[in-house]
């Protein structure tokens, strides 16, 4: 499952830097999460990092975006390698 921000985001800026895969950027309005992208943070940390610091816990697991923890480390697997 991936992550999404709801609209409570106060584009306060300090999730973005703390993805590891790049998987949030800014939207139209608020910041957005690529649910192609996102892996929860499975294979680089124990916890989403973006939920961490996020100062208004506007983060939640996106119910429309369901995976696995296999899924989401194949993901994260595909998504570190080397580019052909």
């Amino acid at each position: 499952m991936a992550l999404m921000i709801t609209d409570d985001c106060i584009n306060c800026d300090v999730c973005e830097p703390e993805c590891p895969n790049d998987a949030i950027y800014m939207g139209p309005e608020i910041y957005e999460i690529n649910p192609d992208k996102c892996t929860e943070c499975v294979g680089h940390f124990n916890e989403p990092q973006c939920q961490q610091v996020c100062p208004v816990s506007c983060i939640p697991f996106n119910p429309e975006w369901r995976e696995t923890e296999e899924q989401l480390r194949a993901k994260f697997e595909a998504l570190q390698a080397p580019k052909a």
